[in-house]
């Protein structure tokens, strides 16, 4: 399998880091603005670490995933994926303060044991960008109290 580095920097949340957190860790609102999973189920591991399964709809089709999850608020959170489209994936998010915004960047290896390895790049920026397209309209409607 054929690993790819990504570093995707300069994304930015519209609101504080702290409403950032908070929307992080309410499982359903979170879970519930991502169209592409259903079914979610949570297993705590420890006080910083979850694992995270669910139905992923990825490239059209609908499949089991599950990932490790380890949060260390306000600073970053961890992810191994361990079952789904991008198994074997690492890469971490990190928040960063920017007054009433939060900026987040990602950095990380990606993988795939179903895609062929040219179409790994593409396939996880697809997925980065369908997660942050998600989490910025639903943060915005927390920010505005919605």
């Amino acid at each position: 399998m054929a690993m790819v580095y990504i570093k995707d920097e300069g994304s930015t949340f519209d609101a504080p880091i702290e409403l950032v957190w908070k929307y992080i860790f309410d499982g359903d609102a979170h879970d519930a603005a991502h169209r592409t999973t259903r079914n979610p189920r949570f297993e705590k591991v420890s006080d910083l670490t979850m694992v995270y399964a669910a139905e992923r709809e990825f490239r059209g089709k609908w499949a089991p995933d599950r990932m490790r999850i380890s949060a260390f608020p306000p600073v970053s959170m961890v992810v191994e994926w361990l079952e789904g489209p991008l198994a074997g994936s690492t890469f971490t998010y990190v928040y960063s303060p920017k007054g009433n915004a939060t900026g987040i960047d990602v950095y990380g290896e990606f993988t795939s044991p179903s895609l062929p390895p040219g179409q790994v790049e593409a396939a996880a920026r697809e997925w980065l960008e369908s997660e942050f397209v998600d989490d910025a309209a639903a943060i915005r409607a927390l920010a505005r109290g919605k």
